[in-house]
């Protein structure tokens, strides 16, 4: 366990609107969190099946595959902010608006097990830069958004972003 990892963001870290993904993370190392969660997420993916890889809760929502998607998409920008950030970038980043992504993203014509094999593979590359930040890094602050946010921060969004849409999953898609 590293004390860099195992510290929770500070409320100053992250604007409000993550507080309820860092809220679900649990205390400890967050590393060891994001790792435990790419097994768990691959074991959890595993069990979808295609009819159930294409469900909707409701029209206008998203599928499963999409979810799917939207998790790698964020994760990817969520990691490269922590990149530059990390790297003592202080280049102000744009927000984003995953209700664009999604449809763009073209999940619903790709084969779900592609689709879980790219968030694991995102989630792999993720691990390897968060582990090999310098510890001082995970301090480091920038904008996104418009607003400051710290690269420790980012680490436990993260896995919070992924643990509220497992939950989303269970509860609403019944899987």
């Amino acid at each position: 366990m590293t004390a860099h990892a195992t510290l929770r963001p500070a409320e100053d870290e992250y604007s409000p609107y993550f507080a309820t993904y860092v809220g679900h993370v649990p205390a400890g190392d967050v590393l060891e969190t994001l790792s435990r969660q790419l097994d768990d997420t691959a074991a959890f993916l595993a069990m979808v099946s295609p009819a159930q890889a294409m469900h909707r809760y409701a029209p206008g929502k998203w599928s499963v595959k999409e979810i799917v998607g939207h998790l790698s998409d964020t994760e990817r920008i969520f990691a490269y902010r922590a990149l530059r950030f990390g790297r003592g970038d202080q280049t102000p980043l744009p927000s984003f608006d995953e209700n664009k992504y999604v449809p763009e993203s073209g999940a619903d014509a790709r084969p779900f097990e592609e689709l879980a094999l790219e968030f694991a593979a995102v989630r792999r590359a993720t691990l390897a830069l968060l582990e090999g930040l310098p510890p001082a890094a995970w301090s480091r602050r920038g904008e996104a958004s418009g607003k400051m946010i710290s690269v420790r921060a980012l680490a436990w969004i993260i896995a919070g972003h992924e643990l509220h849409h497992l939950g989303v999953l269970r509860s609403r898609y019944g899987l």
